[in-house]
Parts: structure tokens; sequence; C-alpha cells
């Protein structure tokens, strides 16, 4: 997954409206809370303290509360409303002052949960990326395109993904429908690569950073100085079929790009993710791919206050974009943890700040989105089909499995290069690996699927994937971080899954038949 940091590495609405439609997506209000006529709820704040640093915070409403209460109630907190989602409840706003949270917190028949979605200021931090794309040589290039065999894009030979999940077969019969969008939530993608101009939907791209959506033209793109990642997604995805360079898994589909990581630092915040999903939702997107965790917490806590309510806020926003038709695919994290166990040890959180190293309950801290109800979780392979040595599983935790790339597991393509080859931006072409590379292979399956069925509801998109996925067992070997084979001994099987593959490898073949 491309955190950005780990490997997988914004909407408003009217104020003051009756919560409806969402009323069983939000918690049922204890019977002990008090009601918001109550003194000690209602009390105003004269002067909130504003000596604190600036954050964000997301405020999940209970099913009696509206957004008009809520931003009063924000109001004398000493906080500015940014921005609402009537349709789930949740509200984003700002504030300087220390005992916010704690404030809106005490009000519990207004607010389910309170909690800032960072621990550093509303400022630029500078962190390190995850590690640089290689980028595709004029030699190799040359190389590939002249071992293209009719029918093929000039760089396909190179593209042993495509054939280790049978798209190049698929595309034979049916590349996909423009009628059918995936919406790639990342660090923005280029519009204007030749491979990806044809397929690209600017009436729903957007930037999300800081909560609120920007649909201004190329609002969307990455920052000038910024990461390659979400324009290499969306090739994997949707690059054309042209005659340039390569293709995608659903070559005849629309994609677009909504922005949610922060300038300099490519950190991905709840506020500008929980916009990404409503905007998708709102927009008709099919299919999202997300390939990315949640910052600054690796692994974001049910049992904190604070990130207790980005949980919640992810999974109303997750849940809302399922029923209005958005089927959500996540990459599993390029830690190596295995997310069904019952401890792992989390060394990277916070990332905007200064990391403590803690262990943590993956049933209780969750690796966000992908471990969300509905959300279809992607492990990654390489060419010989093991488990790729960097990626996280679990098993009943992973989905499916699809090529994310492995440097040590060597194809034979013009390149030898065992990662993954995409576009990248200002036309170019690179190779990069991590379960970032493999879930927008599932994307593309599952908007080959989409376009087969139309009318097929996100629930049963997902069942499809898994039915007609390749079955994998576990294998006897696995490379290690070194490239050394050794025993594929945290590889378990049960319930027909394998936790390095759940279900199979997605087959794009099947999907168009």
């Amino acid at each position: 997954m491309a955190h950005l940091g780990s490997g997988r590495r914004r909407l408003a609405v009217p104020v003051g409206l009756a919560l409806t439609a969402s009323l069983a997506l939000l918690p049922a209000v204890a019977a002990s809370a008090a009601p918001l006529g109550n003194t000690a709820e209602t009390a105003k704040v004269s002067k909130p303290d504003t000596s604190g640093p600036k954050l964000s915070y997301v405020a999940n409403l209970t099913a009696y509360g509206t957004v008009k209460q809520a931003k009063k109630a924000i109001e004398r907190a000493g906080g500015t409303v940014v921005t609402s989602y009537e349709q789930i409840g949740v509200v984003v706003a700002h504030s300087q002052n220390p005992e916010f949270a704690k404030l809106l917190r005490a009000q519990r028949s207004l607010f389910v949960s309170v909690g800032a979605t960072r621990t550093a200021p509303l400022s630029p931090v500078q962190t390190t990326e995850e590690g640089s794309t290689q980028k595709l040589s004029a030699a190799d290039a040359a190389k590939a395109a002249a071992q293209a065999t009719a029918g093929e894009e000039p760089l396909e030979p190179n593209q042993w993904d495509l054939r280790a999940i049978k798209a190049d077969q698929a595309h034979k019969i049916n590349d996909g429908s423009p009628d059918v969008t995936v919406g790639v939530i990342d660090t923005g993608v280029d519009d204007t690569h030749p491979d990806l101009a044809p397929n690209f939907s600017a009436g729903q791209s957007a930037n999300c950073v800081g909560g609120v959506a920007d649909t201004t033209e190329g609002a969307w793109r990455p920052y000038a100085d910024g990461s390659d990642h979400g324009t290499h997604v969306a090739g994997t995805i949707a690059a054309a079929r042209n005659g340039i360079g390569i293709s995608g898994v659903a070559p005849g589909v629309k994609v677009a790009a909504i922005k949610v990581s922060e300038p300099a630092t490519s950190l991905f915040y709840t506020e500008a993710v929980v916009c990404g999903f409503m905007f998708a939702a709102e927009k008709g997107i099919e299919v999202t791919n997300n390939s990315y965790f949640v910052d600054p917490w690796n692994y974001t806590c049910k049992n904190d206050d604070d990130q207790k309510a980005l949980v919640e806020a992810l999974a109303r926003a997750t849940k809302y974009a399922e029923r209005k038709g958005v089927l959500s695919v996540a990459s599993a994290g390029n830690s190596g943890h295995d997310l069904a166990s019952s401890a792992i040890e989390d060394t990277t959180s916070p990332n905007d700040t200064t990391p403590v190293t803690r262990t943590i309950d993956p049933k209780v801290c969750l690796d966000l989105p992908t471990q969300l109800p509905g959300v279809v979780t992607v492990s990654a392979t390489g060419d010989q089909g093991f488990k790729s040595y960097y990626s996280s599983y679990g098993l009943g935790v992973v989905d499916v499995a699809a090529p994310g790339g492995d440097k040590y597991q060597v194809p034979g393509t013009p390149d030898a290069n065992g990662r993954v080859l995409s576009t990248v931006p200002g036309g170019g072409y690179g190779y990069k690996q991590g379960t970032s590379m493999a879930g927008p292979h599932v994307a593309g399956v599952a908007a080959l699927l989409k376009s087969a069925h139309p009318h097929a509801t996100p629930s049963q998109l997902q069942a499809m994937l898994k039915a007609q996925a390749t079955k994998a067992a576990c294998p006897d070997k696995i490379y290690d971080g070194t490239g050394a084979l050794i025993d594929a001994t945290t590889c378990n099987s049960k319930w027909g899954q394998t936790g390095y593959y759940g279900y199979g490898v997605v087959d794009a073949l099947k999907a168009v038949k």
C-alpha cells in the first residue's frame, strides 16, 4: 500500500437539516446520556482558550443531533466549522483550544465522539515518502517495443502483471465500459498523460485536501514537487489501449482523481479521506481505489478518545459510499504484518510528530480504510505467485490478492524487472512495488465486473471477486526482505481461504465472460 511512509501509500452540505436516511448508521444514544437542555452541556464558554496549536477535528453526531446544534457547540468551545456532512452526521472543525475535544465530548446527547485528526499543527511538516520510482530507461522501452506483438501496447511485453491475472486475454473480449468510473483516492493524477487523458473523467475529479472538495480545473493533479503515486495507480487501472505505452487492467473504463494528500508531506488525514469517499458517492463513481493508510496512525485505535472518532467518521463515510453504489478497494499495507494476529508492534505512529513504540491488537486498532467493513482488502504477489516479501496479510482479513511486484521474483520479461510498470507524471513510465500496486489491479477487475453486470451492488461485486479468484494454497517458501527463500510458516488456511491470498488471485478473464 503505498503510504507514502508505509507503502500504500472536500463537499459542504446545508446546515440545520435533521438526520434522516443515515440514522441506521449512527450508534444509539446511551440511556444515561444527559438531555440537550442540561446546564452542564449548554453552558457557554465566554473566552475559549486559544493558546494551543491549531488542529483539525472530526465531530460525529448522535442520531438526535443536528449540524446547526453542532455548529453552536463548536463555536462556544472555541472552534470553527470547516464543513459538514449531514448525510452521515460528521462535522469537520478547526480549533486552537486544547480543551476543545473534551468540551464537545461532554455533550453526550449531541456527539458520539470527537477527535483530533492529527498531532501536528495545521502547517506542512516534511516527511520521508515511499521509495523513489525506478524510471523506465529508453533502452528497456525499445527492447519491449521490439518484442510487442500485434494488438499489444508498445510496453506491454514488460507487463507481467497483466498476464498474471489474465487481463491480456480479457482485453480480447471486453476492455470495460466507459459508463464505469474508478476513483483514485490518492496523491492526485496527471490527467495530461497521453495514456490517461483518453479515459480521464474531470467531472468526477477533485482536490479534497483540508476536507472540502475543490473541483477547479486541474486541482486534482499532483503537486509540482509531489508524489507520482496516484498517477502510477491510475495507469494500472485504466491506461488506454491507444498504441502508446502500457495498457491498464480495464482500458475501456473511466478514471477520476480525488486528491487527499497534504502538500510537502503526502500525508492522508481523516477529513480529506472522508471528503474523498463522500465526493465519490455523490458523483456516481462505481469503484474507488485506496492505496494508503489514514495518517497519522498506522493503526487507529478504537479505545483512544481521539482515534475512535477517526474510525467512526471514516466508517460512516465508507458505509454511505457503499449504500450509494461504491465498491471500495484498499491495500493491506507493506509492513509485513499479520493483521489477524493478537499483537503487532507499531513503531511508526504518530507519523506527523514523534512516533512512539506501542503494541496494538489489530482487532481494536485498525489499518484504515482497509479493515473497515465492506472494504475489499488486497495483499500483493510477485511474478512467481508468492506473496510479496513486504506485504501484510491475515486469515479472514485479506479478501483477495493481486500483483503488487516483488524485486526478488524476477520475470522473464524484456526488462527482467519484478516491479509493476505504469504511468508517471510528465508522460513517462516507471516501476513501483507495494500493495499500493496490487490494489489497482483489483479495482480494475472490479470495474470489468461492473461493466459486465451494471446493476450489481458493491456487495455482489465483492462476492464475484472472491468467487472468481484463482485459488492459491499456502506456498512452501517465500522470499524475505533480504531476498533469501525461507519457509512460509506464517501462512495458514481455513474456510477456503489463506492468510496470504484470501480467496485467491483476482481473474480478469472470468470477469468479462
